[in-house]
């Protein structure tokens, strides 16, 4: 059955091929008819169609469906959301979302469930939870979830439980930037690219990959401000669409351009020396290494022109320091991917551009921009906390090796649960409790996580569908969608503190529950519910705001609030402005900035070019330098992936709205590799490799270097039983090997393959 816009209205959300599918059990199909009951007036809250989480505005209309807007207080996102969060309704209400919980009654992944109370399913979790715990120990249950809002409610009851197994999604996609921003800045940096005049881009696709402050942001910088993008990339991307220049980079040599920019800075003159006097450690030796890192050089390895190279290295430094090299998300990725993210950020180092308009910044929380103001410009939240925890002696799965160290702490290494599981390393795990991830999808080497799963004791899956790793579950548990529950405030902090809160819009379709509220209740089943002393949501709320009801009010009422006026250390018109806002402001330097404030959180209190704690950590890293990595067979095409503008990597695949706009994934292959293999866009092709075999269809387009081939992740869905667009398409986890980088722990997201016409 096609999904166009009159069988969607008249279908109220059944989707694609859920229509022609029984209703599955425990799903919205199996209810019936179903109302759409909640406020009638706007209601500020928050998105959660992706992982940015954007300041909404929405409510019931009529009785039949949601307007989801953009909360226009939060006026960097722009007051607007994009084509997934506009879908947000069409999740509510899909006939395949589950809501009620369910048990496994055939073999696992299967597919075949039965529906069960809230009860039962607590008592079975908590009967086969505690039967583990008692034969092999807490530790050997892992917990995991996608990064987010609720993330730190299942980690809690992982802690009381006893396990030290908590895992997010980091090293499936940001902990590459993440732990290399650890090793220079010791922490977390932001980028200004609204006021940038220069931005090179090495695939980070805002346009596709949409966050939407930082995407309107780099729109604005273009538009309206006219700043150049020049983007390295190994296809012809919609950031490359808009971009002044594009480079069709071989895949993977990212690092080689990166420091071929360094060495140009450096060689030519051209950085910031007081700059790196005041605040670098480590220059000389950095220096020294990237001596022999020249755009001639790079040219061999990355087919860039060195000429290019050096120019747009002149044109940059010229613009600084209101210019900036993106560091990036997801990109061409490699096991030097920590060597690439390091040498991105030490291309914005070396042109001073730290806490410079333009360039990067630390975000400013209530507590120190309140120090700066010398008062209590915005209010600062309270951490509830919960004392007399177990304390957990056993060793974390992923400290196996020092050099991860720097992410033990920021997600950990997703994927060790598997080595714990099939190779009992460090030791051997028997149970895995997952909250809104879907390892298939995100992880690599996919039949290595389905012999997992399959090997292991108990797997309880929370989630809103059966995606395809929650199909392995034996019990499932139903969590409300974002539209159907309140959460705690959150910090959202940039150049001045800012918070929001994300509140319930409709009523609870089914028997659905909040994951606050579903681990809470485990926890008692568990015999743990004194280390959750909360009563519910509102309980928590009030603690963080120190029981002040006006605050909150204010915050639940605009749903964004942010406080005081802009600030960057080094920016002077931003300090001027700060001191004459703040009677009582710290004094400024004699350059009118406050750049005598400006301190790392590293071992040396500077940026760190060059890192001993690293050194002792990985041997060989403590300089950044190139090495070089081998990521397919002489006969093979490269294979990357990247993000589609109305998906959210493998999460949003089967919403029905947005099935109807993107349910398959085409590879993109050059006219040239096409023409030697006899293909045309449409064919059918195989993909295959030695660590699967996949099939979908052609996209011939010049937008893609020859060597190379390109597909959008998160379709392929292998329990099509259940899915509505996922199962169509190509699956690209089970054609990526399990390899992890060195230091970043993060999964290989680049690897060779063959392909042939069907």
């Amino acid at each position: 059955m096609k999904l166009d816009r009159r069988t969607f209205i008249k279908g109220a959300g059944a989707g694609t091929a859920g229509c022609a599918l029984a209703a599955l059990p425990g799903s919205i199909a199996a209810l019936g008819s179903v109302t759409v009951q909640g406020s009638e007036e706007l209601v500020a809250s928050s998105c959660e169609m992706c992982s940015t989480r954007c300041p909404i505005s929405a409510r019931v209309v009529n009785g039949k469906n949601v307007s989801i807007l953009g909360n226009k207080k939060a006026k960097s996102f722009g007051g607007a959301v994009c084509a997934r969060g506009g879908a947000g309704h069409s999740l509510l209400y899909d006939k395949q979302r589950i809501v009620k919980p369910l048990k496994r009654v055939g073999e696992r992944g299967e597919g075949k469930w039965a529906e069960i109370e809230w009860d039962e399913a607590y008592s079975l979790i908590a009967e086969n939870l505690n039967k583990i715990k008692a034969k092999h120990g807490a530790e050997s249950v892992a917990f995991s979830s996608k990064s987010g809002s609720l993330e730190s409610h299942l980690f809690h009851l992982a802690k009381t439980f006893g396990s030290p197994n908590t895992f997010t999604h980091a090293s499936t996609c940001p902990a590459g930037y993440v732990v290399a921003a650890k090793a220079i800045f010791g922490g977390k940096i932001k980028r200004d690219l609204s006021n940038s005049k220069y931005i090179i881009n090495f695939g980070h696709n805002l346009y596709e990959g949409i966050n939407m402050s930082e995407t309107r942001g780099m729109m604005n910088a273009q538009m309206e401000k006219g700043a150049k993008l020049v983007v390295f990339e190994p296809r012809f991307s919609i950031v490359a669409d808009k971009a002044d220049e594009w480079y069709a980079i071989k895949p993977g040599t990212d690092v080689a351009v990166a420091l071929a920019i360094c060495h140009t800075l450096i060689n030519d003159d051209l950085y910031d020396k007081d700059f790196v006097a005041q605040y670098v450690e480590g220059f000389d030796e950095f220096a020294k290494e990237v001596k022999n890192y020249t755009p001639e050089w790079a040219e061999t390895i990355s087919d860039v022109p060195a000429e290019d190279i050096r120019r747009i290295t002149h044109e940059y430094a010229a613009a600084a320091p209101h210019a900036l090299v993106d560091f990036g998300h997801r990109a061409s990725f490699t096991t030097e991917e920590f060597e690439m993210r390091r040498a991105l950020y030490a291309a914005n180092v070396l042109v001073g551009n730290i806490e410079r308009k333009g360039g990067l910044y630390f975000g400013k929380k209530a507590s120190k921009y309140n120090k700066f103001a010398g008062e209590n410009v915005a209010p600062t939240l309270s951490k509830p906390g919960v004392k007399n925890l177990p304390k957990i002696d056993a060793k974390r799965i992923d400290m196996v090796d020092e050099q991860y160290a720097m992410l033990w702490s920021s997600g950990g290494v997703y994927q060790t649960i598997l080595d714990a599981t099939l190779d009992a390393v460090p030791y051997q795990l028997h149970g895995w409790v997952m909250s809104r991830t879907n390892p298939m999808q995100t992880m690599t080497d996919r039949a290595r996580i389905v012999e997992s799963m399959k090997k292991l004791d108990f797997v309880v899956a929370c989630d809103l569908y059966i995606t395809e790793s929650a199909a392995y579950a034996d019990v499932f548990l139903p969590e409300s969608t974002y539209l159907e529950r309140d959460e705690e405030i959150k910090d959202k902090s940039g150049k001045n503190p800012a918070y929001y809160v994300r509140q319930r819009v409709v009523d609870t379709i089914g028997d659905t529950k909040p994951s606050w509220q579903i681990w809470k209740e485990v926890a008692d089943k568990l015999g743990l519910g004194e280390y959750f002393p909360w009563e519910n949501m509102q309980t928590l709320q009030m603690f963080q705001v120190n029981k002040d009801i006006s605050l909150l009010d204010k915050i639940k009422r605009d749903g964004w609030v942010s406080y005081g006026k802009p600030l960057m250390l080094r920016e002077p018109s931003m300090v001027n402005a700060f001191v004459t806002e703040y009677a009582n402001a710290k004094a400024p330097d004699e350059d009118s900035t406050y750049a005598s404030h400006l301190s790392f959180k590293t071992p040396s209190g500077k940026i760190e070019l060059s890192s001993d704690k690293v050194e002792k950590m990985a041997p060989g890293r403590g300089v950044i330098k190139y090495r070089e990595v081998t990521m397919k067979k002489a006969d093979e095409l490269f294979f990357i992936q990247g993000k589609v503008a109305v998906h959210t990597n493998g999460a949003t695949q089967n919403v029905p709205m947005l099935a109807n706009l993107m349910s398959d994934n085409a590879l993109w292959i050059h006219p040239i590799t096409a023409g030697h293999m006899g293909i045309s866009s449409g064919d059918k092709i195989r993909i295959f490799n030695d660590t699967g075999s996949e099939e979908g269809h052609a996209l011939v387009t010049p937008g893609i270097r020859p060597d190379t081939v390109f597909a959008y992740m998160g379709c392929g869905s292998k329990n099509k039983e259940l899915a509505r667009a996922t199962g169509k398409g190509i699956h690209c986890g089970n054609l990526l090997p399990h390899v992890t980088a060195p230091v970043t722990g993060m999964n290989l997201h680049t690897t060779g393959v063959k392909i042939a016409k069907i």
